[in-house]
């Protein structure tokens, strides 16, 4: 179980994707050495040797990380993520199988075949020994669940231990899966494997014992939004509810009546200004004061 944990949640060798400055760094190199493609042509294969052991080894560019691998790394369709020394994906673990916890892995699929052969052996033991004192059909009738461990050891034995021993081949030739099934160092190549010893020793020691490289991920590390990106979002915004207010009018304006100053609208982002007509003051004409005689002033006179 702990080998199993152990190769499930550990790093297998994932490379981390290449910035937005390192990968146009990246794009501009490859297009100062191989030239610019005309359209409609195919550009060619981004491809940079290197050599090991006296052996040219093909560094491939990963257009979806925007890198150039490193030897035996190889880009995991499954996980999306380059990893390094990659050997394969494996479902049963729910993990890729590479640099990092290869050997936890060999150890698992090791440990269980033992297990698988441990458990077989000794219910082929009780079984036999039970059918000579009562019987072999009274045994099949007593004990059901040994009978029953026994047919599923017997046919799980065969893909644990197959599997056992196609990594313990491996293992002692320094080879992944993936380096196998593609048929990179035999086969109609003929290229003999840089990274093999020529001992098997030297070779189950460097796979299984060797040192682990620490991993480049940043577990702890937090994503942030690029202000650039989010400038221009807010900006994008902004323009869409300019376009948005003047292709749709305000009610003011399609009932044709005029506002004083400016006219802010909940549709409109900005203020539209409107006329404004100068009023001048209106003079008032004068008013003659006439003086009434009273009537005191009347009865005074007669």
């Amino acid at each position: 179980m702990a080998t199993l944990l152990r190769t499930s949640f550990s790093d297998p060798g994932v490379i981390p994707r290449a910035l937005p400055d390192e990968a146009a760094f990246i794009e501009l190199e490859i297009e100062a050495t191989n030239g610019t493609v005309p359209p409609g042509q195919r550009p060619p294969p981004r491809i940079k040797n290197f050599q090991i052991n006296n052996q040219i080894v093909k560094l491939k560019y990963c257009y979806t990380c925007k890198i150039f691998r490193p030897p035996r790394a190889s880009h995991c369709s499954i996980c999306d993520n380059c990893v390094e020394r990659f050997d394969h994906h494996c479902p049963w673990v729910g993990n890729c199988v590479g640099k990092r916890n290869y050997r936890y892995f060999y150890l698992f699929i090791l440990s269980l075949s033992l297990l698988t052969i441990y458990i077989f052996s000794f219910n082929i033991v009780y079984v036999t020994l039970k059918s000579l004192q009562i019987g072999f059909l009274n045994t099949l009738k007593e004990t059901p669940g040994t009978v029953l461990e026994v047919l599923i050891c017997f046919f799980t034995l065969w893909s644990v231990v197959g599997l056992t021993g196609f990594h313990t081949f491996l293992v002692a030739l320094n080879q992944t899966t993936n380096e196998d099934i593609k048929g990179s160092w035999t086969g109609k190549n003929r290229v003999q494997n840089p990274y093999s010893h020529g001992n098997i020793v030297k070779n189950c020691c460097e796979v299984l014992c060797g040192p682990l490289p620490p991993s480049v991920l940043d577990r702890r590390g937090i994503l942030q939004q690029d202000n650039a990106t989010q400038e221009g979002s807010n900006g994008l915004e902004l323009k869409t509810q300019g376009e948005r207010s003047t292709d749709e009018p305000s009610a003011q304006e399609a009932s044709g009546v005029p506002e004083e100053g400016h006219a802010l609208s909940e549709d409109r982002a900005l203020p539209v200004p409107t006329c404004k007509v100068p009023q001048e003051p209106v003079q008032q004409p004068d008013v003659v004061e006439q003086s009434v005689p009273s009537v005191d002033h009347g009865q005074s006179t007669h």
